[in-house]
């Protein structure tokens, strides 16, 4: 009983129209860089769903993998090494909503 009323008592502050005001073309952008790297690189669907996997699996969706802090970081972690890809996806996307 103690954990239905621990259930009701939250709520989420995450909304899909968040950028809403700040960039209305976001998910147009998103969606047209995906697209781009698909073309060039079929597998790269995989490559962006195992990067958020590997953000958001151990303490939650924080963007940590894709930081560039050393060697000491997840990108650059012994498991990721080689095998995650698609920050330069993430770059593209990131530089492309800068400019709108």
């Amino acid at each position: 009983m103690s954990m239905l009323v621990l259930f009701l008592g939250v709520s989420s502050q995450l909304t899909t129209d968040f950028y809403k005001a700040s960039c209305p073309n976001l998910f147009q952008v998103v969606r047209t860089q995906v697209r781009n790297a698909l073309v060039n690189e079929m597998r790269m669907g995989a490559s962006l769903l195992r990067l958020h996997f590997l953000d958001c699996f151990v303490n939650g969706c924080d963007g940590s993998i894709l930081l560039d802090g050393g060697s000491d970081t997840e990108k650059f972690a012994g498991p990721n090494l080689n095998s995650a890809r698609g920050f330069e996806v993430v770059d593209t996307i990131k530089s492309s909503v800068l400019i709108y």
